[in-house]
Formats: structure tokens, sequence, C-alpha cells
């Protein structure tokens, strides 16, 4: 019988003694710094999360372009988890739908075909879903190729992936950020690019500069749903201290939805607010008593006309004052609070807008300056080649000869070197030639393409030589990225909310009882703001604060509560505006400006392309409105030249290209005022434009060369000659309008002599070095204010007697002056 092996002897145990606390303190600090680092956090130089980052650097290399078809949104999701991302699919592709959601990104990163959900409802499964990356996304990975970002090991270090994208476009302020991590969280707001762009450059331009010259850029967040921010103390305590809070009002405006019964339409929510949360608290706050006055509230929501919420009010109810009470019980008044907490270095801190910027820069710098030894190193290899190159042409029959007579490959490259005096990639180079290049042509582009080398060389030394000129390059390129991808506005910054019509509608606020609508028929202003802002007032003129946003006056005419005022659009149109439309100013002795107004958008349905020139009065005994256009011509209408009936008609007859520049009434005793992008101003009577109907295209107001055009018109009471100030804001007809602050410069008005109409008119500014045009001009009397595109004050310089001096420079871009 075989032998039993004899069995091994037992292993003894090996038990640990672990202490559980302990334990479990360290599994906690491991999962919350993965947690922080690669999940939850955005980096921020390029603005993105780990997944984001890895998604857009996915779906480049696959080559999915604007240019190129829409690919199943499941495809990307499993190349992103296969080869980079250690996470489910379900996260991916979460990630993969914010980054094409307009609602959620002010400048959408992936264009998606198919349902991606809105904020009531989810999207569809990614089988059912397309995407491909958008043309702003390029800019998030431009340039990848050369080496102007570290690679890092993907999850089995069997790929590389960047550990941060080149981002040529300021990401993390545009989009914004939100997240939750362990013990900490993020949540930034988006902002426009334009602005951010324009901020950047200011800051590269000047590396010390200020948080309050920074804001005169970016005053703002510009949210994508649009909507309207009351209060900017917390945004600027946000951008100071990373962390602040704002709040977010509903675009709204009166319709009559029957003959006596009003509507609140709402077109424009609170960012991350759906319609159906809105409903939904509708009905809670009417069932519970606390909101009164609402008939109905209806859904017209589609993808032709956006969004559309029509809320109806009862008879009898102040519609201001229902609306008071939806911003109190509904999420039609939202607050969003700012926590601006990035990756920096790999550590987590919160920024401020100084330092958000000052992060971005100094990525771009350092992108840019990797690209351009990439780019250097690249073209002095292949001059070496070309330098070789044409030495062998120069004497291709040796060469021929050379290679005929060596017994293999080492051999013709070791003689090539020896007799040629090459280097071994120029005898490489020289081996692999192929024959059609031994031409004369051949030798001729050859030269060409060494001087070219030579000069890019020449050219790529000098940015990495001097930091100002590398300076130049980012701050070039980012006004290219604004130019192509940058968008108007959506968000209307209010410093204030504003105030019901009346007293009785406050009370109804805080009692919730119905106070039928009792405002009285009293004489009262209208006045439109330089930044387009429309309020009535008591006072005569409105009474506004010093230095208060939204308060510069463009236009005001006198009005009764229940009367109406026309309104002079660019177009040639006229549009009939009643005066309860306008929001009240509060009749107290520190009037806070316009900016309780209401955007004259909201008022009036613009048409594209279209904005306003003036406010004219409607009644009979109104002087002569007086407009001039982009062209030079001018035209006086007759107060009592208007149809009976009908809310808009025409008040002149436009040529193609042209527009109405200004508005105003003007008798025959006062002047026409006139100023010209060349820097011309022209004044002349009134009665030398006579009276024409409501069809008549005007006559010639003012002789310029064919590419300039009007930019300023005002009229000038006979008793304010020696009272009235010019203002000429000059600039650069190249520049990003509203990047770029100019010269100003303030001349009293009796400086200008007249001059008959049709003519050319005097000298009004000259121009500094890299100026060439006049963006901004106004006439009128004391105090002058101007302002920006956010509202905030531009401080213009003291009076100049000179009449053709040259102007002074702005601490920040004019928009308006009032």
């Amino acid at each position: 019988m075989p032998r039993r092996s004899t069995p091994p002897p037992p292993v003894p145990e090996q038990i640990v003694d672990i202490d559980v606390s302990t334990e479990m303190q360290g599994s906690f600090l491991e999962y919350a710094y993965s947690v922080i680092y690669s999940r939850a956090l955005p980096d921020a130089r390029d603005g993105l999360k780990p997944v984001q980052r890895r998604i857009l650097y996915m779906m480049d290399d696959m080559g999915l372009r604007p240019d190129r078809g829409h690919v199943k949104s499941a495809r990307v999701v499993g190349e992103v988890m296969g080869k980079l991302h250690p996470h489910g699919d379900t996260a991916i592709y979460d990630a993969l739908v914010r980054l094409a959601q307009d609602f959620s990104l002010r400048v959408p990163l992936i264009d998606g075909h198919g349902n991606f959900g809105s904020l009531d409802d989810g999207p569809a499964a990614p089988r059912y879903t397309e995407a491909r990356l958008t043309p702003a996304a390029l800019l998030m990975t431009a340039d990848l190729g050369e080496d102007v970002v570290d690679f890092v090991p993907n999850y089995d270090n069997q790929l590389v992936q960047p550990s941060v994208l080149p981002a040529a476009m300021p990401n993390l302020l545009v989009n914004g950020a939100s997240g939750i991590a362990v013990g900490m969280a993020t949540n930034m707001a988006p902002h426009n690019l334009v602005e951010v762009v324009a901020a950047a450059r200011h800051l590269i331009a000047q590396p010390d500069a200020t948080l309050e010259e920074l804001m005169r850029f970016v005053p703002g967040p510009d949210l994508p749903s649009g909507g309207k921010i009351v209060g900017l103390d917390g945004i600027r305590d946000a951008y100071a201290t990373g962390r602040g809070s704002f709040r977010t009002r509903a675009t709204t405006h009166l319709e009559n939805v029957t003959a006596r019964r009003k509507a609140i339409v709402v077109t424009e929510l609170p960012y991350q607010v759906g319609v159906e949360r809105v409903l939904e608290k509708i009905k809670e706050a009417a069932d519970a008593k606390k909101l009164q006055g609402v008939a109905d509230a209806s859904d017209y929501t589609d993808r032709a006309h956006g969004l559309r919420l029509v809320i109806e009010v009862k008879n009898g109810f102040n519609p201001e004052a229902v609306l008071e009470q939806l911003y109190r019980f509904t999420p039609m008044e939202d607050s969003f609070g700012i926590n601006n907490v990035a990756l920096v270095d790999g550590q987590p801190q919160t920024l401020g807008l100084r330092e958000l910027l000052s992060v971005y820069v100094q990525h771009r710098l350092h992108v840019v300056r990797r690209r351009t030894e990439h780019r250097l190193a690249k073209r002095i290899e292949r001059a070496h080649l070309v330098a070789g190159l044409l030495v062998a042409i120069a004497d291709i029959d040796e060469v021929i000869a050379v290679i005929r007579s060596s017994d293999d490959a080492d051999a013709a490259r070791q003689r090539l070197m020896m007799v040629f005096d090459l280097s071994e990639p120029q005898a490489d180079y020289i081996l692999a030639l192929r024959l059609r290049r031994l031409t004369k042509f051949s030798r001729l582009e050859l030269e060409a393409e060494r001087d070219a080398l030579a000069r890019e060389i020449e050219e790529l030394r000098a940015i990495l030589a001097d930091d100002a000129l590398l300076r130049q390059v980012v701050s070039d390129e980012l006004a290219e990225v604004a130019a192509m991808h940058g968008t108007p506005r959506r968000t209307v910054l209010l410093e204030h909310a504003g105030g019901p019509a009346t007293g009785s509608a406050a009370s109804a606020r805080r009692t919730g009882t119905s106070v039928p609508l009792e405002i009285p028929d009293e004489p009262c202003w209208v006045a439109l703001s330089g930044t387009g802002l429309l309020a009535r007032s008591a006072q005569e003129p409105p009474r506004l604060g010093p230095r208060v946003a939204h308060d510069a006056i463009a236009a005001a005419v006198p009005a009764r509560t229940r009367g109406d005022v026309g309104v002079v659009l660019s177009s040639g149109r006229c549009v009939r505006l009643s005066v309860l439309d306008a929001p009240a100013l509060p009749p107290t002795d520190s009037a806070p400006g316009l900016s309780g107004g209401a955007p004259i958008g909201e008022l009036l349905q613009l048409e594209p392309g279209e904005r306003v020139a003036g406010l004219t009065r409607l009644d009979d005994d109104a002087p002569p409105l007086a407009l001039a256009t982009a062209g030079g011509t001018v035209k006086r209408v007759s107060p009592s030249d208007r149809p009976g009936k009908g809310d808009a008609w025409e008040v002149i007859s436009l040529k193609p290209g042209d527009a109405v520049v200004g508005a105003a009434h003007a008798p025959d005793e006062h002047r026409l005022v006139l100023v010209t992008t060349e820097a011309h101003l022209l004044h002349f009577p009134a009665s030398a434009v006579r009276p024409q109907g409501r069809g008549a295209g005007g006559m010639a107001g003012v002789r310029m060369p064919e590419d300039a055009r009007v930019v300023g018109f005002g009229v000038v009471h006979p008793d304010d000659v020696s009272r009235s100030l010019v203002v000429t804001v000059a600039g650069s007809s190249t520049a990003l309008p509203g990047t770029v602050p100019g010269s100003a410069k303030v001349t009293p008005f009796d400086r200008f002599p007249g001059k008959g109409r049709a003519t050319g008119g005097v000298r009004a500014q000259r121009f500094l070095r890299g100026e060439d045009t006049v963006t901004t001009a106004w006439v009128g009397l004391e105090p002058i204010r101007a302002v920006g595109a956010g509202g905030q004050p531009v401080d213009l310089p003291d009076v100049d007697e000179r009449r053709d001096g040259s102007g002074r420079p702005l601490p920040a871009p004019v928009a308006a002056i009032g």
C-alpha cells in the first residue's frame, strides 16, 4: 500500500488588534479626500470637475466636433467609463447632461440632440440621446497636442489623461459650478463671457488692479435664465470674500387677457426654478389663503416662444400688489447663495472675484508659454532639417554618388555626415527624400520655408523673452474668444426692488385683503434711464440720489398717471405705452434713482435690433417732435399727426440700413444739435426743419462722409444756450464694445458756432493716439451723469473750454450719459 503523506502543521491564526476609532478616522479621511479632489470640487483653472474634464477630453479624442454628426450618448459614456472614469455610468451621464443644458450653463459645452431634460423633468436615457462638442468646448481642449498641460495616468495606468485642460475660455466664472463634498460645498453663479474677458484683460494689463476696478467690468452674475437680480450688496461681499447671497426675481409684464382683466405674464424665472414648481406653490398659497387676487395660472411654454407663464388677476385687485404677493409666497423670487470654493494647487480654497481671475490668468500665461516653447522647438527642428535639405539639393549629384557608392544605409548616413558636415537627423531626412523633391521649384519652396521659419522663430523667442509681449498674446486671444462666443447680458441688475404703485398695494401685501386699483389721475413725469429702465415720478423732473446706479436720465416727459406716452424706437416706430405700466418711484426726499424702474423691454414688445430713441408726449398741445437718424436725416412731426387708434405707428420713413438715434420735442425757437462719429458738431434752429407728415422721410440734417454716422442728438432751449454742456466720448472703432474706456470731453455748448442745416458743422474733439471715432455724445444741462453697462457711475472730466481739444482718459467704459 502507498504511504500516506504527513499533513502539514496547522498555521497559527494571525489576529491584529486595531483601534476602531483610529480605523474609522483614517478611512473617513481617505473617503473625504477622494470626494473633494476627485469628484465634487472644480479646478480653479479650467472650472471643471474630473468627470467633466474626462468627458470633454474623450469626446475631443473621439473627434466629436461641431462639424461632425452627433453620436449616441451611451457611446460617449462607455468610452469615458472604460478608459478614464472609474465610477458608474450614471454619474458620467448626469455630468454630460448638465454640460448640454442651456438653462444650467451660460455657455453650454456639449451640443445635445434629444431630450436632455428640463428644470421640472429629467433627461431621457443615454441610448435615446445624442451629443457632440460645441464650438465653445473646442476652446477648452485647444492646443492639447502642443505640450501645454501635464498628463497623468488613468485609473489602471494604461492610458493618460490631462490633469487640467488649457481652457482658452474662463469657464469657472462663465458657467459657474455646484457640488457637495465632505465637510464643504461649492455654489458659483454664471457670468457673462464678454464681461469676464474684459475684467481678465484688465487684470493682465494691470496686475495690481483692485476689486473695485474689476467690478466695473463684472458688475454681477449673468444667469442663463435671465431674470432680475435685486440688491447688489451680497454680490459685492461675494466678490470680496468668496461668500455672499443675492435675490433673483422673475421677469414679468402686464397684459390684457380680456377687455377688463389683466394678467401677469412671466417670461423669465429665477435660476434653477421650473414652471411646475411655481404653479405648485401658487396653488398651495391660494389654498392656504395667503395669496389673493389670482384667478388662474396657465403654462404656455413651448420651444418656439420660450417660457410664458400667464397669471390672471381678479378684477378689483392691483396687479402690482398681486405680483408682490407672488414674489413673497412663490419661487418667483428666490435666493442664491454664493460659495466660491475651488481647488488651487490641489487645495480647496474660497476665492473672491480677483483671486478667481488671477488664477485663471496665471493658468493661461503658463499654457501660452508652454505652447510657445513647444512651437519654438518644433520650428527649430524643422529649420534644421530644411537647412540640411538645401545643402543636399545644392550638390545633389554628389549626394546621389555618395549614397550609391555606400554599402548600406548606415554607411550612407555616416558618409553624408562626413562629406557635407550634416547632423544625423539631417542625414536621415536626406536618405528618406523622394526624387520628386529634387526640382528647381522645390528648392524655391524650401528657401521660402526657411525664411518663414526664421521669422517665426524670432517672433516666438521674442514672446518668451518679453513678459509684456506674452501677456499681450494672452489678452488678444481672450478678445477673440469674447468676439466669437460672447452674447449680450440677460440678467438685469437692480440696486433696489422698487415699490408698488400705491400704498394700498403695500397694505394688501401686509394684510392679505383685496384692495381695488385706485390710482388717481394726476400729473407725473415718465423718465427713461440710460440703461433702459422706465419709471414714473410725481416730482418735476424725477429727483435722483447722488451717484446711484441707473440714475442717468436719457429722456423725461410730463404726463398723467392715467394717460399715455409714446416711445420712439430706432426703427422709426412710435409705440403707445400706458403710464400706469411704468413702476412708480417712492415719493421720498432721498429718491433712489431709477433703479426701481422696469426694463423697457419688459413693457414693450420690441422687434429684434430695436432700441429706444426717446419719449414723446401724446397730447395735442405738445410741441413738434424732432428726430435724427444715423444717416444724418432730421425731421419734425406735428403731435396731432398720429392715428386716433392703434398702439404703434410710423413717425419717419427710413432708408435701408438707417436708424433713429434720438428724439425730443423741439419748438421753432429751440436748436437741434447733431454729433457725428468723425467728431463734428452741428447745431441750427429747429425752425429750419418744417414739420412733415408721418410717412415722410425727413430732410438732410448734417453733411458727413459715407463711412460716418450720427451718434448724438439733442435739443437746446434758447434760454439754456449759455448753461448747456456738450459731452463727447472717443474710442477705437476696432475695439470690442464696452471693453475700452476711451476718452471724454465736456465743453460749454456756446463754444460751438451755429451753422446752416445740411452743412458739416465744426470739430468737437481731437482724437488721441489709437482713437478714430466718437462712440457716444450728449448735450444738456448739469448735473451730468455717466453710467456703465451695469448702471454703475463713471466719473467724467472737468469742463474744458477748448472747442476742439483732446479728451481725458475715462476710468471705465461709458454706456450712457444723461
